[in-house]
């Protein structure tokens, strides 16, 4: 059992983010045993959920002439195009079937405001509008963050990063993790996760 200071995030175990899915990550699905087995050593167990509403602004259909993975700027910066994924009440959001729901303390929802991504687990894509995780993991005494999830260069790098600016210690476990990889994205997060304080665990 870890130290009731120690949490475990997972990040984003959702069906469209595994083989199949909207926005597949390969081998997405290979994760969910390990993070089963982790679950019971963390005191507090938090699980997040991309959560978009239809017609979110960082899909592609939502932009004339725009494909997916194509980029355009919004006015928080730059943002991916994805293909739609994750829509609110599909099964598509729906955390893969096979992963241990019931443990979790927490369920964070992100992404369902219209008009801004949210990659973080800690903040939309604006860098400023906040979650709530932070204040959550305060409140109940953690110190120390073991990431895992989907997708490690994405979702999972944001969250890591976010959270080892907020001055939490951050582990990410690459083992239970899968990258898009999308034109050396995983190489880009990984030196961005390691200048930010992060430790990444093979």
């Amino acid at each position: 059992m870890r130290n009731a200071d120690e949490a475990l995030i997972v990040i984003d175990v959702q069906n469209d983010f595994c083989p199949g899915g909207a926005l597949a990550v390969e081998g997405g699905d290979q994760i969910v045993s390990l993070i089963n087995t982790m679950l019971p050593d963390f005191a507090v167990k938090v699980l997040t959920q991309d959560w978009h509403p239809a017609g979110h602004s960082s899909f592609a259909t939502s932009h004339d002439g725009k494909a997916p993975f194509e980029v355009t700027e919004m006015p928080y910066g730059t943002q991916v195009l994805w293909p739609d994924h994750c829509v609110q009440g599909t099964d598509g959001a729906a955390f893969h079937p096979d992963l241990l729901t019931d443990p979790a303390d927490l369920v964070i929802r992100k992404g369902f405001r219209p008009q801004i991504d949210s990659y973080s687990a800690f903040f939309e894509n604006d860098q400023t509008t906040p979650t709530g995780l932070e204040g959550y993991l305060r409140t109940r005494g953690v110190t120390k963050l073991t990431m895992v999830g989907l997708a490690t260069d994405f979702c999972v790098a944001y969250s890591a990063i976010d959270g080892a600016k907020l001055g939490f210690d951050v582990t990410v476990l690459e083992p239970a993790c899968r990258a898009i990889d999308l034109d050396g994205s995983l190489q880009v997060a990984r030196d961005n996760m390691r200048a930010a304080g992060v430790s990444l665990e093979a």
